[in-house]
């Protein structure tokens, strides 16, 4: 299929950019699969061309480096890669009391969720505007909607997720470019566990699956839509701290942070 447009993934080895890639080759996508651990990438792309003939460029980088969205560039510009649709899914979360997590994770964190999103963003939109036609996705959370106690950073890197994404979506109305911010809540996927938070009460709440996410994901994008979020009863939470008071708000995101043992 010589006409396969290209979606470039981030966070692509498991969860829901593993899903996503999955879905962009089942719709006849090329893929360029970016993450950290190779073997996985590399997995997947075999499956991918096996299943769906997609062809994949595998980039096995570490974004929470601060160089790591102009190596990503770099490899898809020398491959002459067009970039149609950017996915923006890479982010990790850290659990625990602010003043005593470890400072540098703190910052990767940061960097991966927050920095490397717009800088990616900033390098890849101006050829989408040119062209007068592409598609963002950036995958914040329904923690983009409260402040979140015990997970403090990380919440606060999807609220910026959520409202940088909205504002460009607005910027680009009429250009042809779309931007989608994906608010998924609790997922089964490995991300509590890289954030050493399998114990906290929301889980016992219930997970979504990755896959259904990546679809809700992948069916908003296409269709333009600012902001999707997952699941009703993720969307009922997102309402409701609209109309509370923050103190309440918060509060109630400390509770369902806690240890089910507290």
């Amino acid at each position: 299929m010589p006409d396969r447009k290209t979606a470039l993934i981030t966070g692509a080895s498991f969860g829901i950019g593993l899903e996503l890639a999955r879905i962009f080759a089942r719709e006849g996508h090329n893929l360029v699969l970016v993450a950290r651990t190779a073997d996985r990438l590399r997995q997947l792309a075999s499956e991918l061309e096996k299943n769906h003939g997609a062809r994949s460029l595998i980039l096995a980088t570490d974004l929470t480096e601060p160089g790591a969205a102009a190596y990503v560039l770099d490899q898809t510009t020398r491959a002459n890669i067009v970039v149609e649709i950017l996915v923006n899914n890479a982010g990790f979360g850290q659990y625990g009391l602010f003043a005593e997590n470890d400072l540098e994770e703190c910052l990767r964190q940061i960097q991966l969720n927050v920095t490397t999103l717009t800088h990616l963003t900033r390098l890849y939109l101006p050829e989408m505007m040119q062209r007068k036609t592409g598609r963002i996705l950036n995958v914040a959370s329904t923690a983009a909607f409260q402040p979140g106690p015990l997970m403090a950073v990380y919440f606060a890197t999807k609220a910026y997720v959520l409202h940088f994404s909205e504002a460009l979506a607005n910027e680009l109305a009429g250009t042809g470019v779309t931007v989608t911010c994906l608010c998924p809540g609790a997922t089964a996927t490995e991300f509590h566990k890289r954030a050493n938070a399998t114990g906290m009460r929301l889980l016992s709440m219930g997970t979504m699956d990755a896959r259904i996410v990546a679809e809700d994901g992948y069916r908003g994008l296409m269709a333009g839509k600012a902001v999707v979020i997952s699941g009703f009863k993720n969307w009922l939470v997102t309402q409701s701290v609209r109309f509370s008071p923050r103190r309440i708000v918060t509060a109630i995101a400390r509770k369902t942070q806690e240890s089910k043992k507290e």
